[in-house]
């Protein structure tokens, strides 16, 4: 107590001269529109400033959590879109809702190789998230590959960039058929084959998946037309496409289950062992 008290002796002038510029100050902001007017608008400026720098850190420390939600949002979207196309399809045979053909599941990629011939991704998701293999990737943008194994926790994607990848695609405004393949040589063009002669190819006409195989539905983007020639026996062509995708900065991606696809499997299945 006694060393309060020395302090407040030892110092009592710059106390009093500070109480007494405090009153001042006080007294002019109050009786003075323009100083007061002045004093309010540097307090809004400063607390301004901290709440806005304690939002940017907060959201900052929040993005993980708020794409995720977008994720999940995205999911739902995917869901309904797909069932409102099946309903606009079939509502002159049932005008009931139709059941969705395909089951969407999100995940984050954890590893990414684009600069190999066989390029794979890794996923932080596997078996017990009822992941399977050949589920179609794809991103927001375009598609990505498919799952070529799973573990427990984790699975592994073929990426689009592997020599062994081969998807049917189609021109999205003729609907010619052929293969989406990969050349190695850069990791944002892919090459289409087998596009006949006859299809009307322009540059910067849509790529988009064909929808003939169990793994992708019909209609997914892939990329854009970068340039285009005739193979060697002038019968196909052979097309460079730009991916939508940036494959070499992906982070999270949808996979798709078609719930036909063991059905359409098994029926596939016993036709070819009839012709044999």
């Amino acid at each position: 107590m006694q060393q309060i008290i020395y302090f407040f002796i030892r110092n009592k002038n710059f106390l009093l001269f500070a109480v007494l510029f405090i009153i001042s100050v006080a007294l002019t902001v109050q009786t003075h529109n323009y100083h007061n007017n002045k004093f309010i608008s540097s307090a809004n400026f400063v607390t301004g400033g901290v709440y806005t720098f304690r939002n940017n850190i907060t959201d900052y420390l929040s993005l993980g959590k708020e794409n995720q939600q977008l994720l999940e949002e995205n999911l739902v979207l995917r869901k309904k879109l797909d069932q409102f196309k099946e309903t606009v399809v079939f509502e002159k045979l049932d005008s009931t809702v139709l059941p969705n053909k395909y089951k969407y599941f999100t995940a984050r990629i954890i590893n990414n190789n684009y600069t190999k011939t066989k390029n794979q991704l890794t996923l932080d998701k596997g078996r017990k998230d009822s992941l399977k293999i050949d589920l179609g990737v794809i991103s927001s943008k375009g598609i990505v590959g498919i799952v070529s194994d799973v573990s427990e926790n984790y699975s592994t994607v073929q990426s689009i960039l592997n020599t062994k990848s081969r998807i049917n695609a189609k021109l999205k405004k003729s609907s010619h058929f052929g293969s989406l393949i990969w050349n190695t040589k850069d990791p944002n063009v892919v090459q289409l084959v087998d596009i006949p002669r006859l299809a009307s190819l322009e540059k910067g006409d849509t790529i988009v998946t064909g929808g003939r195989s169990t793994i992708f539905p019909e209609g997914i983007p892939i990329g854009a037309v970068k340039d285009f020639h005739l193979d060697n026996d002038d019968n196909y062509y052979y097309v460079n496409v730009d991916l939508f995708n940036d494959m070499t900065s992906l982070e999270h991606v949808y996979l798709i289950e078609n719930n036909d696809a063991q059905e359409i499997k098994e029926l596939e299945k016993g036709v070819e062992d009839e012709e044999q």
